[in-house]
């Protein structure tokens, strides 16, 4: 049902507000470049900081910009059962075309908690839903056995894995049928997992690089193997360079470096340091991104 290059948008700030013009824009210049899908609110999107209010409206920003010419995919994970549905319920409600749950965070539930979260949230709506692991934040690991299980709930459809592990990842996908569909959460691994059955991706670094993966993904697609190794290769110092500090910080130093947003970020976290954006700045000079600032 989801396939292609997504990006996971990054939420511009201005004065301490969501910036709803450079929004807007940012998902302009993502559509022209050729971006399958767009994922609202999530972590690069800075949904742990932003308000209720925020998160709901970003959403509805990004479905009335897209005017379904891709899917939108909505951020709407908590740690908290009875949040994640609310979140997920706006979504549907506002027009989205899925909800992305991310993995509970902090309380670590055990496998049969994590189930129980995610099958209650896609029994409270009619959407799509995709799973979201990524441990490296959350401290807990949806293990394949749970994925699998959770595969059969009828309106999830697919995860977004960023374990790492290309082991789970292969365990997920020859565990599932092929409706399921798991997307590459590791930007550096997404190449291989398009070689062992992941069918898209949705990528921080798509903020920056957005035709770069959208052709990644289309060249695979058509069974071009060679240019979308070379892409993957091209693209290898960027992913280094926009994970060199804590994702989104990178992400929108980028932006700004490419006169596409403000660098503004909420606290705790802070701006990149002029060390990193040195060497984000070489990354993306060779990599043949035209920068403005």
């Amino acid at each position: 049902m989801f396939r292609g290059s997504f990006v996971a948008i990054a939420t511009p700030m201005k004065n301490g507000k969501v910036d709803e013009e450079s929004l807007r824009n940012l998902i302009e210049f993502q559509i022209e470049s050729g971006t399958d899908g767009v994922v609202p609110c999530g972590t690069t999107g800075e949904s742990a900081t932003l308000t209720y209010e925020e998160h709901c409206r970003v959403i509805e920003i990004v479905i009335d910009q897209v005017k379904k010419r891709v899917p939108v995919v909505a951020g709407s994970g908590s740690n908290s059962t009875h949040e994640s549905i609310f979140l997920t319920q706006h979504a549907q409600k506002a027009g989205a075309d899925g909800a992305l749950v991310i993995t509970p965070y902090y309380n670590k539930p055990t496998q049969e908690g994590l189930y129980q979260h995610f099958k209650a949230i896609a029994e409270s709506v009619k959407i799509p839903l995709l799973l979201y692991n990524v441990p490296g934040r959350t401290a807990v690991n949806v293990l394949p056995q749970t994925v699998i299980r959770l595969s059969k709930v009828d309106n999830i459809v697919g995860i977004k894995e960023a374990s790492g592990s290309m082991d789970q990842a292969g365990e997920i996908i020859a565990g599932t049928d092929s409706s399921f569909a798991l997307l590459s959460g590791e930007d550096s691994l997404t190449y291989p997992l398009y070689c062992i059955g992941a069918k898209g991706v949705i990528s921080a670094s798509t903020n920056v690089v957005a035709k770069d993966m959208g052709d990644m993904w289309d060249s695979f697609e058509k069974g071009d193997m060679e240019t979308a190794r070379k892409l993957h290769y091209k693209l290898l110092p960027v992913f280094k360079a926009l994970f060199l500090e804590t994702n989104p910080i990178p992400v929108k130093k980028a932006l700004y470096l490419m006169g596409l947003a403000g660098d503004e970020i909420r606290l705790p976290l802070v701006p990149m340091t002029e060390e990193g954006t040195a060497k984000l700045r070489t990354a993306l000079t060779n990599a043949g991104i035209k920068l403005t600032r």
